[in-house]
């Protein structure tokens, strides 16, 4: 790990595994580009799924795009805020470090990053959303049958997470995070496209509270697997309108 990376695990980074930046991945990295491969995406869920019982494939995919997305946006965002680096998380380029369960546990980079070519909004974040994100969430998708919207929403959450926790950084200016909400903040990208990533969290103040809670903008579809239920920022429209099939289901059972 270089010397420019190596200074941004502190504070809320603290907890991290830096990246291994290394010309030479190693024979426990996979390539990242071998999470397009329908076959392998098959296996990886297969693997993935035991610890869940085997249930509902969309939300075991889900389950593993978020840890993988946490990993992604954490470094990606860490360099390109607080650095201005660009790292090579391209599918192409990037390999990973996964745990038994098939589980994204490191990043390995050919080098540390290069200068940002561009600081605009639309721009600065190029590499994260058309080199990894896109290409990844489609071949989710195709191999689940889950909305590709599921696993934009989770690649937002942790991107507007990251985005909010880097302010606590002591290399943090006063505006660190505020790209990335501007990026946010665009229904369309410049070259006319839906914005996956528009506003994919609120903050929302519930009755009889003055502490706005945080609510995802869609839900992450884990409460299909029984035994999980919702996660702690599931859209409220999602748990009545879930109720409320269940209920129905229940009645129809018993009719």
């Amino acid at each position: 790990m270089t010397h420019a990376l190596s200074t941004l695990y502190i504070g809320p980074l603290e907890g991290l595994t830096p990246p291994r930046v290394a010309p030479t991945p190693g024979p426990d990295a996979l390539p990242a580009s071998t999470l397009l491969e329908p076959t392998y995406l098959t296996e990886l869920f297969e693997r993935f799924g035991r610890k869940y019982g085997h249930g509902d494939r969309r939300a075991v995919a889900s389950l593993w795009s978020k840890w993988h997305f946490s990993a992604l946006a954490a470094h990606g965002l860490a360099a390109n805020l607080l650095l201005e680096r660009d790292l090579p998380l391209g599918l192409h380029e990037l390999h990973l470090v996964q745990s038994d369960e098939g589980q994204t546990a490191g990043l390995v980079l050919p080098h540390a990053g290069r200068p940002l070519a561009e600081l605009e909004p639309e721009s600065r974040f190029a590499t994260l959303l058309d080199a990894h994100l896109t290409p990844l969430v489609e071949a989710l998708a195709a191999a689940t049958g889950a909305s590709p919207k599921v696993f934009w929403s989770n690649a937002g959450n942790y991107f507007e997470h990251f985005a909010g926790a880097l302010a606590d950084h002591p290399m943090a200016g006063p505006d660190v995070g505020d790209p990335a909400r501007a990026l946010m903040e665009r229904r369309t990208l410049p070259d006319g496209r839906r914005n996956p990533l528009f506003r994919p969290v609120r903050y929302v103040t519930p009755a009889k509270s003055d502490q706005p809670a945080r609510v995802r903008r869609l839900c992450c579809i884990r409460y299909l697997i029984d035994e999980l239920g919702y996660c702690a920022n599931c859209p409220l429209e999602c748990r009545r309108g879930a109720t409320a099939a269940r209920g129905t289901g229940m009645a129809k059972a018993s009719a």
